[in-house]
């Protein structure tokens, strides 16, 4: 199955039209990319499905990068390999070639989740890493006072963890994974204490689930929180965060590998 839009990508976002400034305001946190390295525990061949500009391959000695959106490849590094044009639901590799996978901010976007982890599965031996939001608590954070179309899309978009470990089998865990203050990956919670880069609309086209509402409802978040942001209504309400070092929010890392490798794992379950 390979069902694409004009440029390309795969499922919900067509990121020729989005996906311009993708690379410059979603640049991989060192944070978060330590989660993932761990989730991968020393795996040495990793395939990153949905790899977009190349965020977090840095988390394996060895990546195969699959992208299927024209645009996304082209924003990758000079540094970096190029990515392979297909789609998680159709992987062109054999059963468990790779060490490990991983898929990052990128399963809620394709046609056939399930599926496409599945494939996952078929060609890793060891782990399968997701990093995803839990749809649970997405609309936990306070952008969802100012903009609930939009926290109201990405709770819809996002598998439920449940979903994800089903499809994966094997043995999981869900860790949740804290959000620094200063995060350089522009998502919509790594703005949790700097409410002010939510009124560039390049930062907004970064995060997909905004492309989903239309202008009114972004001229209606904007005035309304630059308003607040002015009489110091937001302050009064949310400015702890300012000086949080770190949110935890609905950023979680699913991991599975196959039956009887989590011992592996330094220990973790």
């Amino acid at each position: 199955m390979d069902v694409r839009g004009p440029d390309g990508s795969a499922g919900d976002v067509d990121y020729g039209s989005i996906g311009s400034g993708y690379a410059h305001y979603r640049r991989p946190d060192p944070r978060i990319a330590q989660f993932v390295a761990d989730a991968l525990g020393g795996a040495r061949t990793v395939v990153n499905v949905g790899a977009g500009a190349g965020s977090y391959e840095s988390a394996a000695p060895a990546v195969t990068a699959v992208e299927p959106s024209a645009s996304m490849r082209a924003q990758r590094a000079a540094g970096l390999p190029r990515a392979v044009n297909a789609v998680a639901e159709s992987l062109p590799f054999g059963d468990g070639e790779f060490d490990g996978a991983m898929t990052l901010f990128s399963v809620h976007q394709w046609s056939d989740a399930a599926a496409g982890l599945r494939e996952m599965r078929r060609v890793t031996r060891g782990p399968v890493v997701v990093l995803t939001c839990d749809p649970a608590l997405v609309r936990d954070f306070w952008l969802y006072e100012y903009a609930p179309e939009v926290l109201d899309t990405e709770a819809r978009r996002y598998p439920s963890v449940e979903k994800l470990a089903a499809s994966l089998g094997g043995s999981g865990s869900v860790r949740a994974v804290p959000i620094p203050l200063d995060c350089t990956d522009g998502f919509n919670e790594a703005y949790y204490g700097r409410p002010e880069m939510l009124l560039d609309p390049a930062a907004r086209q970064a995060c997909s689930a905004w492309s989903f509402v239309d202008d009114e409802a972004r001229e209606r978040f904007t005035t309304r929180l630059r308003d607040d942001l002015d009489s110091g209504v937001w302050d009064e309400r949310f400015g702890h965060l300012r000086g949080q070092a770190c949110y935890e929010g609905s950023l979680v890392v699913v991991r599975a590998t196959p039956q009887g490798q989590e011992e592996h794992h330094h220990g973790r379950t």
